[in-house]
This record gives structure tokens, C-alpha cells and sequence, in this order.
């Protein structure tokens, strides 16, 4: 069996994982590990348990929506998941490898005749963290078709976690907050069929409103959660804070739940414009608005 340090020895060191991440922000990883479809999951599976056995902490990053990376970086090792790759069946299901992007998933099923992840389109991010944050769109979600993921644990050991552990709540599952290290590997999905046709016309609608309603460039996607019966959105526009900036982090003129950075934004002040909002709608709203986004690293 190969050592971490043998491991260690023949990864590259101290990168800047920003370029990796959606809104184009954050230091560098002790150790970082890039996935693709050629790597295996057994290969996955070694990497991430050589490097908990040893003591090294392990961060795993999809297509890096929904996560803020602190200047100061990441330390221990992190895996960048794109390894991609799916098999349909007969019967409407689709196992697919975690690295898949949403966009690709959404649109090999469309092409199938299968619905039930139109709202996926459009959608930043891979399988495996849309898995993770239960991530949904247009009045749906991963719950509405997930029947079971592969996990794997720091010894090395896979289980098949069925969507009843999963636990699937208002973007989140009981992965999200499980206290020990995991591995999404694959995660298998059941979709029903429908007239092509009707499904490619419900994905140029939700096109056409993604591209009417929510801004361009980079940014982590929705910063907040929607409070019961409400939206963030309409809360941080209602207290007069679209445009609001600091340093280079700025909340959208179009949508104020998607805040923008311009490829040099510190994560310090995209955190800090962050908080900054949360105060004044507390103060001017009563809501706290709780981050839908996840902040990793050293802060």
C-alpha cells in the first residue's frame, strides 16, 4: 500500500484553488489533487484514506459553487472532483459519478426523454456537491431524484446511503453536517419520461429566466437562504443594498441575492460584505439571513 508521504511527494504544493472555485477566490492548498474522468474511484477512495490515516485533513471541491476560500488557503490536501462520467438503464435510472457537472447530467437526460432535472440547467457545480446541499431550482430539487449514493469513509470502506439516510431538508442532507470525513463517489438517480420536445422547451424557459433574473461573471451563485416565506433577494434589495461594495465584492444591481467579484476580490472583503448585509436586514428587517454558502479554509 502507498504511503501518504510517497503520495505527498508527487502532488503539487501550495496552489492557488481560486481558479477552481466559482467566484474565482481564495488562497493556496497545502496539497492539491485534481480529478478527472481517467482517475478511478478506487484511486479517489486510496488518496482520500492515505491522507486522513496520516493526520492530513482532506477538503473535497466539485465544481466550487456555493464555497468562499479564505486568502489564507486550505491546509492538508485538497481534491478537486471532476471525475465525470454516467450509465443509463432501462428502467430510468442513471448512475452517475460525483465529479459530473449538473449542466451535462441535465442535458444527456433531456436528450433521452427524461425529465426531472430540467432545473438543473444552468446550474454551476458537480453531482456530488449538489448531492451534499440538496441543490434545486424552479421549484425542485436533488431529493426529488436521488435513490441512493455510494460514500466512502476515511478507512477506505463504501457504503450506499439510501435517500431516506440522506435525510434531504431546504438545501441540506445529513451529509452536509456529518461530523466524520466522507467521499461522494456516485449517486443514482430515477427519472421518468416525457416528450422531448416539452422538456427542452421547459429548459429554454429556465434558461431564458436564469438569464433575465441572475447576473453574469463570477460569483457563488445565491449567498443566502430564502427565511421562511420570503426571499433573500427581495429583503436585501428592500434595505437599499444592490450595489452596495466592499473593496471589490459587490451585491448585484440585478439580483441582490448573488454578490459578484471581479477576479481579484479578497475573500476578506466578500466575507465582510456578507456580514455587513446580514446586519442591516437584522437591523432594518428582523431576519437573519443564514449563508447558503459554506466558508472553507483558514479564516
Amino acid at each position: 500500500m502507498t504511503s501518504w508521504a510517497q503520495i505527498a511527494a508527487g502532488l503539487p504544493q501550495q496552489q492557488p484553488i481560486g481558479k477552481y472555485t466559482a467566484a474565482r477566490i481564495g488562497g493556496p492548498a497545502d496539497y492539491l489533487f485534481v480529478a478527472d474522468s481517467a482517475t478511478t474511484d478506487d484511486q479517489l477512495v486510496a488518496l482520500f484514506s492515505a491522507a486522513l490515516q496520516a493526520g492530513v485533513p482532506v477538503r473535497v471541491i466539485g465544481g466550487g459553487a456555493n464555497i468562499l476560500v479564505s486568502d489564507a488557503g486550505v491546509r492538508g490536501l485538497v481534491i478537486v472532483n471532476r471525475a465525470a462520467g454516467f450509465d443509463w438503464q432501462a428502467d430510468g435510472t442513471v448512475t452517475a459519478r460525483a465529479g459530473t457537472g449538473l449542466l451535462a447530467l441535465a442535458r444527456a437526460a433531456a436528450a433521452r426523454g427524461w425529465r426531472g432535472f430540467e432545473w438543473a440547467i444552468g446550474v454551476p457545480g458537480t453531482l456530488g456537491g449538489a448531492l451534499v446541499n440538496n441543490a434545486g431550482a424552479h421549484g425542485s430539487d436533488m431529493a426529488a431524484s436521488v435513490v441512493d449514493a455510494r460514500i466512502a469513509h476515511a478507512d477506505g470502506t463504501i457504503e450506499t446511503w439510501p435517500a431516506e439516510r440522506l435525510q434531504f431538508g431546504y438545501r441540506a442532507s445529513a451529509l452536509k453536517h456529518h461530523p466524520a470525513p466522507f467521499f461522494v463517489l456516485t449517486v443514482r438517480l430515477r427519472f421518468t419520461t416525457d416528450d422531448p420536445d416539452a422538456i427542452h422547451a421547459r429548459m429554454a424557459e429556465y434558461t431564458a429566466h436564469r438569464r433575465r433574473t441572475q447576473p453574469t461573471g463570477a460569483s457563488l451563485g445565491s449567498v443566502f437562504k430564502n427565511p421562511p416565506n420570503d426571499y433573500a433577494g427581495r429583503l436585501i434589495e428592500a434595505c437599499g443594498l444592490k450595489g452596495c461594495q466592499i473593496g471589490t465584492a459587490q451585491v448585484s444591481p440585478l439580483h441582490a441575492n448573488f454578490f459578484l467579484s471581479d477576479g481579484h476580490t479578497r475573500a476578506a472583503d466578500y466575507r465582510a460584505l456578507i456580514e455587513h448585509v446580514q446586519q442591516v436586514v437584522q437591523e432594518r428587517c428582523g431576519v437573519w439571513l443564514e449563508p447558503e454558502i459554506q466558508f472553507v479554509g483558514e479564516w
